[in-house]
């Protein structure tokens, strides 16, 4: 093998190995770009993930604010509409009550009913001796009333009437005047037993309170009207 031989096959082992480099280095780039590209990637997808996670964190936070916010406005209007309910209700019972002053002014009528009153006390007491307890405006026409209601007891029950005696020390309150503060009665009559122990209220305003919580559900119908089922 001549010098020109061994120049030549050296020339082909050098070009051979610096190919064989350009290869490698291109397959140690090709393979380092995607290896970052490949970390890149999942930064970046980590990231996105990060940020996905805050945002649905505050827009759960926004979420929970709106609904207690929400709660609080429906609560205090539910409130609001309860007192204006609790107003109408109660403007009511002061207007029955003025009207009460004038019951006992019509003294025929307002006779007739202490009577009445009188006999439907005796009955749901219903005992043998009883005390009267009547306004002291009233005393005289109580006086006038208590034999003929005990006839109207027999008459209406068939049974003797209890005994009636009037208490002319201890009276009801008076009636109602300009200042409210005052306690005060609209009329009618008390009933107590002999010993004291059992008493039966039937004043107009006992009545007026009795009526107002049986027809309270009624009262409230007409005012509001009815509430339909399953609404608060």
């Amino acid at each position: 093998m001549n010098e020109a031989e061994v120049e030549r096959q050296i020339e082909q082992m050098v070009r051979f190995i610096k190919q064989e480099a350009d290869e490698k280095a291109t397959e140690i780039k090709v393979s380092a770009e995607e290896e970052f590209n490949l970390e890149k990637l999942q930064l970046l997808e980590q990231e996105k993930a990060k940020i996905r996670k805050e945002y649905e964190r505050k827009e759960g936070q926004v979420e929970v604010k709106k609904k207690i916010e929400y709660s609080k406005q429906l609560n205090e209007m539910r409130l609001k509409v309860l007192a204006a309910k609790e107003a109408a209700v109660q403007e009511i019972i002061t207007e029955a009550k003025l009207r009460l002053r004038d019951v006992s002014k019509n003294t025929t009528s307002y006779k007739k009913l202490l009577q009445d009153l009188l006999v439907q006390a005796m009955r749901k007491l219903n005992e043998r001796s009883v005390t009267v307890s009547c306004r002291q405006v009233d005393l005289l026409l109580v006086k006038e009333v208590l034999e003929p209601a005990r006839k109207a007891y027999t008459a209406l029950f068939g049974a003797e009437a209890p005994a009636l005696s009037l208490d002319q020390t201890n009276f009801l309150p008076p009636p109602p005047a300009d200042d409210d503060d005052l306690e005060s009665c609209c009329g009618g009559i008390v009933l107590t037993s002999a010993d004291g122990r059992i008493k039966c209220s039937n004043t107009l305003d006992e009545r007026l309170k009795i009526a107002y919580q049986a027809n309270l559900p009624t009262v409230r119908a007409k005012l509001f009207g009815v509430i339909a089922q399953g609404q608060h």
